[in-house]
């Protein structure tokens, strides 16, 4: 009986294996990436051989990534908190938008990082602590017009801006964010996001 659980355990490993084999630099994984791989058990302690091969690395409980190391410097990269909270949010299903002081990172508003990444999302709310201080917060919202945005440059300046608040934006974060819109957004886009968006942001952007 021995003999077959290690023949099973083996087999799981090398279905394992092999999509991790397959798949790109810096792709993270999760344990139910490896459901059609074999049961629970197996696909615990396969992850745990692939780590100490050297084949994924273990950035936090259940999330591991396969290694991509910096090209100038030839250190070990570690995944994005943003791209973390994506493939969370595609497990469950969900749709995730970054407010704060991430969103107007992204839109070069704020050339602050942050370690707490938080997200509006239509799936459920919770927060996910790694280790220095980092954290990814997911708050639930009712509002589905925050998912409705046909352009999600749109979507984001919206947010952005209302982080922002009226009485604080200032010409020159308008200005840039005018001009994001103008280059990446379509006028078809455009004209069915700003519906959308606050009475206060309509008028900034359509002056």
């Amino acid at each position: 009986m021995a003999k077959f659980k290690a023949m099973g355990a083996n087999s799981s490993y090398r279905a394992m294996y092999d999509i991790v084999e397959r798949a790109k630099d810096g792709t993270i994984f999760i344990p139910d990436d490896f459901v059609t791989s074999g049961t629970p058990d197996a696909v615990r302690s396969g992850l745990t051989r692939l780590c100490r091969n050297g084949k994924l690395y273990r950035f936090a409980k259940g999330i591991y990534y396969v290694p991509i190391y910096d090209k100038w410097d030839g250190k070990l990269r570690e995944p994005s908190l943003d791209a973390i909270a994506r493939k969370i949010a595609k497990r469950d299903n969900a749709r995730i938008i970054p407010t704060g002081t991430y969103a107007l990172n992204k839109l070069g508003l704020s050339t602050q990082v942050p370690t707490n990444i938080i997200y509006i999302t239509d799936g459920s709310a919770r927060q996910i602590k790694f280790g220095e201080g980092k954290s990814i917060t997911f708050r639930h919202s009712n509002d589905l017009g925050n998912f409705a945005y046909q352009s999600k440059l749109m979507q984001l300046a919206v947010l952005a801006m209302r982080e922002i608040g009226e009485k604080s934006i200032t010409e020159e974060q308008i200005t840039k964010l005018k001009k994001l819109i103008e280059e990446h957004v379509s006028e078809q886009d455009f004209n069915h996001d700003i519906v959308l968006a606050p009475t206060w942001i309509k008028m900034i952007l359509q002056r």
